[in-house]
């Protein structure tokens, strides 16, 4: 009983926390953006740590379930930057692995090896990234600076600025980079100049939820999810509402019980988009109209993914659940992860990779929700989605390490930047010879 009674005031007491770090209160703005602005000069721990990331509860009988597990296959590993005050992930694109962390280095690893080929010193503290687009690189700061560089050379095209500290990374697509801000406001800015095109400002409730939940781009569409439950399809080129829609509503007697924020990004197929709310529901939308197709009620802040199949939702508590994505029906739950924090999922092949606040990666096979592979990184927390790779995935870890998995299971990591021994041929370690500072 006491626990029972512990666990919601300190989840009401994180999500306080939550709120003096990023109230949307319109006489507190200028106060969250000072702090902001020397979160570089304080202890970021418990500023990263307002959903609990840093608390387990898992009992020894369920560690040791999850202990017999078997790994999932090495591919690389490599280290970054700390990202203790943001939600950084890497990018793939082009056959390179872009990264960055705080301390403001962008740096490209090769995908095959994660040997580190290229990198640029930003000269800033930065909080949001790394985006890929029409050829550019982008990351952000808590003064809210957008930075674009040319991602073959690593020059630096130019810097915008935006209302306040952005948290998610950048995105590129049809000449535009839109860029979501912390105080819910969503920018349009020229991929050519970095000038302004447009601004997009909804209502905000007086109390939310720190988010790195960014936006989704397709279709000529802007897609995203805000404080109060609410998805927002927005034109690309004008700026201007096709729709809007009700992921959930606020219930409850407080505002600590009110708050239903959409913090992740949504997904989407042909047809539907689907988005899940703190505290709220996950549902799911007709893209051209926002009609609603169904709706379950569940608690989310790290977000879902979809296959062609079923949608699978990362849940507050640790579970894992697939749902029917024709109409909403429960098909599998899996809850042996419950009591750690969990990563949006990704599907890959015939896996739901999920990482988790401990630092380990967890392959679940998709049909049934089996955990059938589960790897350690550095034990720190994994806050963002595995990133897909020709072979595999990577992640991203609390601590800047950058992780390349298979989706196959059993192995060892090799040292950081090293190709596992069966690669390390004589033909690549000659022509390895040849080039400066290459380490096979």
């Amino acid at each position: 009983m006491f626990l029972k009674i512990i666990r919601p005031i300190r989840r009401h007491l994180l999500l306080l926390a939550s709120s003096f770090m990023l109230s949307a209160c319109a006489g507190t703005v200028e106060m969250v953006r000072d702090v902001a602005r020397t979160l570089a000069d304080i202890d970021l721990g418990g500023v990263a740590d307002v959903f609990g990331w840093q608390t387990v509860e898992m009992s020894p009988e369920q560690a040791a379930q999850l202990s017999i597990i078997p790994g999932a296959r090495p591919l690389w590993q490599n280290l970054i930057d700390e990202s203790q005050a943001g939600a950084f992930s890497p990018v793939f694109d082009n056959g390179a692995v872009y990264g960055t962390g705080v301390n403001g280095r962008v740096v490209r690893f090769d995908a095959a090896s994660g040997r580190e080929t290229a990198s640029v010193d930003t000269q800033r503290v930065l909080s949001g990234g790394i985006g890929a687009g029409d050829g550019m690189l982008l990351v952000a700061t808590f003064k809210g600076e957008v930075l674009a560089f040319d991602e073959k050379t690593g020059k630096a095209l130019w810097t915008a600025q935006v209302s306040s500290e952005v948290l998610s990374p950048p995105r590129a697509e049809g000449g535009m980079v839109v860029v979501r801000a912390g105080d819910g406001r969503i920018f349009s800015l020229d991929a050519a100049t970095g000038k302004r095109k447009w601004v997009y400002q909804g209502a905000t409730p007086s109390l939310t939820v720190r988010n790195f939940g960014g936006v989704l781009i397709s279709r000529g569409m802007v897609f995203a999810g805000f404080a109060g439950g609410k998805l927002i399809a927005i034109n690309l080129s004008n700026g201007s509402v096709t729709w809007e829609a009700v992921v959930s509503r606020p219930r409850g007697a407080t505002e600590l019980e009110r708050i239903t924020d959409v913090t992740s990004l949504p997904v989407m197929d042909e047809h539907q988009i689907c988005a899940v709310a703190y505290q709220g529901r996950v549902a799911c939308f007709d893209i051209a109209t926002g009609n609603q197709i169904w709706a379950r009620d569940v608690s989310s802040n790290a977000g879902l993914a979809m296959d062609n199949h079923y949608v699978y939702v990362s849940e507050e508590r640790g579970a894992i659940v697939a749902y029917d994505k024709n109409d909403g029906t429960s098909v599998w739950r899996q809850e042996m992860l419950s009591g750690v924090k969990l990563s949006p999922p990704l599907v890959r092949d015939n896996r739901i990779v999920v990482a988790d606040s401990q630092g380990y990666v967890n392959l679940i096979r998709n049909s049934d929700g089996v955990i059938v592979g589960r790897s350690a990184t550095d034990g720190s927390a994994i806050i963002t989605r595995p990133v897909p790779l020709p072979d595999g995935f990577v992640v991203q870890t609390r601590k800047g390490g950058l992780y390349a998995l298979s989706t196959e299971t059993t192995g060892v990591l090799p040292p950081p930047g090293v190709l596992p021994a069966a690669a390390q041929s004589p033909q690549l370690q000659y022509l390895c010879s040849l080039v400066p500072f290459c380490k096979p």
